[in-house]
């Protein structure tokens, strides 16, 4: 799906996605990456949503996002909450959703001027 432009074109944003790749700023990914709107993409080394660990979120607690928008793959899922504890003792959110939802909400809250980290599990067969 391509995603329309706005304003927001000096910032890393979701330009389009498909259930295999996401595309930003024109650029598209096949591989698990965290995305911040005014950094360019950093590669996330996960294959898998079930090969998540505490150390991947420590990846994230450095960049000090206010909020983690967690896109879990092609389907919703939920992350259990002794992985994400330092994130959530520091005060700052994560929300899980599918990857297509994760990308969109992205968007928005970025538009909206929000610190927010997008972290993408695109599963590799």
């Amino acid at each position: 799906m391509k995603l329309h432009s706005t304003q927001t074109q000096q910032y890393q944003t979701i330009t389009g996605y498909e259930t295999d790749s996401v595309e930003i700023n024109a650029v598209t990914f096949k591989h698990s990456l965290i995305v911040l709107p005014e950094t360019k993409p950093i590669e996330w080394p996960i294959i898998s949503f079930e090969t998540l660990t505490t150390d991947h979120f420590t990846q994230i607690e450095q960049t000090q996002p206010d909020v983690v928008i967690l896109g879990t793959g092609n389907k919703q899922k939920f992350i259990h909450p002794r992985l994400i504890a330092a994130l959530t003792s520091r005060r700052i959110g994560v929300e899980c959703m599918d990857n297509q939802a994760a990308c969109r909400t992205y968007n928005i809250l970025m538009a909206e001027g929000r610190k927010v980290a997008l972290a993408l599990v695109m599963e590799t067969a």
